[in-house]
């Protein structure tokens, strides 16, 4: 049978890979955006440090969000567990603890990914240095997430992978929209008004989204349409609507699903629900307060169901080494 200390490392090993991409996708947009932008921008690093929800910690040893200071907070800085240095060894040690029923492929990427962040990471530091760390760490974690897909078995522990996955997917882009969304709407700066398209791309750019919303949506880069999208879209990995989708696919091969499975079910119509045109201007931010608590709830049965010590399933023991099964 699998144990729930094993259920709860590859659910987490899942959600601090994809934590680890998106930090970098993160930073490598926001790079550019500010590229883009008029030298008098307010924009600038702060809203990085915003969207991964530790702003607190992050001015207890730092006054100014400055391009240094974030660079250092969000890739290196051990005070920050979030960041993506501390990621990568959390997720390279739930696969080290577990890695016998993982494809000795992944584990080796993985490696690789560890050590060549923790070799280069003051390239950062520079912007041309920059740019290849970045694009490293998010071409790895494609690897990695490729090779689970094509050469694990897709029973219930692949499940857990998944639903890892999706959760953090989801609540990044949910973080995303809430802080981008606060810079972009249209009370803030006239000076940027003119720069408003370029923004909301950033936007799509940091989860990915710019070409599949181009072909889906057929019309110019605007904010109603693109929060529609990234709140409801069906068929884009990071919609938050296609990322509860998915959970809820895991979640029904999954015994003792129930509880787990009605906080997603509240979420889902929590998202499907909500009328974008009326909310952009006026209640955004309620709404994704909202959706985080959901979150968090999804998170919070996952954890009293599956990883508190129970046992998940007699069902499941054909998955596992007989050393770890029986460990």
């Amino acid at each position: 049978m699998l144990l729930s200390s094993v259920a709860e490392r590859v659910y987490w090993f899942a959600r601090y890979l994809e934590r680890v991409e998106n930090t970098a996708r993160m930073i490598l947009v926001n790079n550019n955006l500010l590229l883009d932008m008029p030298r008098n921008s307010t924009l600038g690093w702060a809203p990085i440090v915003s969207i991964t929800g530790i702003a607190d910690k992050f001015y207890e040893t730092h006054k100014e969000a400055n391009e240094r200071n974030v660079m250092r907070f969000l890739v290196m800085d051990a005070a920050n567990q979030s960041c993506m240095l501390c990621s990568l060894a959390h997720a390279r040690e739930n696969l080290r603890t577990s890695r016998a029923i993982f494809p000795r492929a992944v584990w080796e990427t993985l490696n690789d990914l560890f050590a060549y962040a923790k070799e280069n990471k003051l390239s950062v530091l520079t912007r041309r240095g920059r740019y290849h760390f970045m694009q490293h760490v998010i071409d790895s974690c494609h690897l990695i997430s490729g090779k689970l897909s094509a050469s694990m078995s897709h029973d219930q522990i692949y499940e857990f992978v998944r639903m890892g996955r999706n959760i953090e997917r989801a609540d990044m882009t949910s973080r995303v929209i809430d802080v981008r969304a606060e810079n972009l709407l249209p009370k803030h700066d006239e000076e940027l008004k003119p720069f408003d398209d370029i923004q909301w791309k950033s936007v799509l750019d940091s989860l990915a989204g710019y070409q599949m919303y181009r072909r889906y949506v057929h019309v110019r880069v605007r904010g109603v349409e693109v929060l529609r999208y990234l709140l409801q879209d069906i068929y884009f990995p990071r919609a938050i609507h296609h990322c509860f989708n998915q959970a809820e696919q895991c979640l029904r091969n999954l015994p003792m699903n129930e509880a787990p499975q009605y906080a997603l079910v509240k979420a889902q119509r929590l998202i499907r629900n909500a009328k974008v045109e009326n909310i952009v201007h006026t209640d955004l931010n309620e709404f994704i307060n909202q959706l985080q608590l959901a979150i968090i709830e999804i998170n919070s049965e996952l954890t009293s169901t599956y990883f508190e010590g129970k046992e998940v399933s007699p069902a499941l023991y054909y998955s596992l080494p007989r050393e770890l099964a029986t460990a």
